[in-house]
């Protein structure tokens, strides 16, 4: 699958009626420090006019209002207040950032660092998806027969936008979602239609393994101790506490509690009990994949118009060691380090990186802007 030949991929998609639901912001009377430094962000970067969060209006689009027996994965869309765009193939397409989340993680991972984009940038519109094995993308038969891999994890995205009619502006993929989104670049033709940033929030290209990592942080380890979990489970109290006694950290524990669903009734079965709103035995595959998926060269011999930028947190969660931060930068892309920050990047410090990420997303809003399209 590729997008190098932009007229066969609007071509190719699927006849599908969309229907946008209109969503208000909640309203609050008072000025954030986030909206100040946006403020100052946008007119030293991009003079792009910031819109304050009480007066955004952001409409999104879910895979469910799709009218689609076989939807190909879980998404919502979110669009800037100045966006017009509601049809696939009808009028101008707006910019478009893809934002692909982590292992163990679901859209909403990514939600308000999304939102956070768009006061800065009301031109643009955010596609938020649940990966393979995880959220509400969990048994599509779209996906079910394939084996669970990044490469395969990229392919599904590509499927996607290819139904939208979307060739994206930018990819931001953190953690596990990192090395999907240099997934589909990979997957791409080697002359993009139009210029690509892609933004890798701490991860790497190569080995990711958990050498050198707290015990309390080592995703495989958490995976094959979810694995083994009996089903259903009694309480989010009793997988907190399991996890804890574990020797995982209560942020984990706790993180990983906001997985679990009702269990679906059955005879015996307790209507309080719980059980996983993910693919356990995919996701073990899907981490698999991830620590051995060699990505280098993608940054050895990149497509023409890719931009390729990494954010590297101040206290991550796994050693950026062996020379990985030379040896990218050697190869021309770049390393950004988020100060106080730990593997969460989005969540850690949002207000910081924002403003990494802003001048990549404010020449195409001006661009954009000076067409006429908005």
């Amino acid at each position: 699958m590729n997008f190098g030949n932009t007229g066969t991929f609007l071509k190719s998609h699927c006849n599908a009626s969309l229907v946008f639901k209109l969503g208000n912001i909640a309203r609050t009377s008072r000025a954030t420090n986030l909206t100040t430094q946006l403020q100052v962000t946008m007119a030293r970067e991009s003079s792009s006019k910031l819109v304050r969060k009480d007066d955004v209006h952001v409409r999104s689009l879910s895979s469910a209002d799709f009218n689609d027996d076989y939807p190909l994965l879980a998404y919502e869309m979110l669009q800037g207040p100045l966006v017009k765009w509601s049809r696939p193939g009808v009028g101008v397409t707006p910019p478009t950032a893809v934002f692909v989340h982590g292992i163990l993680g679901s859209r909403k991972n990514m939600q308000s660092f999304a939102r956070k984009l768009l006061e800065g940038f009301p031109s643009w519109q955010v596609l938020l998806l649940d990966l393979r094995c995880h959220g509400e993308s969990v048994g599509l038969p779209s996906i079910a027969m394939q084996p669970h891999t990044v490469h395969t994890a990229a392919s599904d995205i590509i499927a996607l936008l290819r139904s939208l009619k979307i060739f994206p502006h930018a990819l931001v993929g953190h953690s596990f979602g990192g090395k999907v989104v240099m997934g589909m670049v990979q997957q791409f033709a080697n002359t993009l239609p139009r210029p690509l940033q892609v933004w890798v929030l701490d991860s790497l290209p190569g080995d990711v393994r958990a050498a050198g990592m707290d015990s309390s942080s080592d995703p495989e380890k958490l995976i094959s101790l979810l694995r083994n979990i009996p089903l259903p489970i009694k309480s989010r109290t009793q997988l907190i506490d399991h996890l804890l006694e574990s020797g995982f950290s209560k942020a984990i524990a706790q993180w990983v509690a906001i997985n679990l669903r009702p269990a679906y009734s059955s005879p015996g079965v307790s209507s309080s009990a719980l059980t996983w709103s993910f693919d356990l035995d995919g996701i073990r595959d899907l981490y698999r994949s991830y620590e051995a998926t060699n990505l280098y060269p993608l940054l050895e011999s990149p497509p023409l118009g890719l931009r390729l930028d990494f954010v590297k947190a101040e206290h991550s969660s796994f050693r950026w060691s062996g020379g990985d931060e030379e040896k990218i930068m050697q190869y021309g892309h770049r390393v950004h380090l988020l100060p106080g920050a730990g593997h969460w990047v989005h969540t850690d410090n949002p207000t910081q990186l924002y403003n990494i990420l802003a001048p990549s997303f404010g020449g195409v809003d001006m661009q954009q802007r000076k067409a006429g399209y908005y």
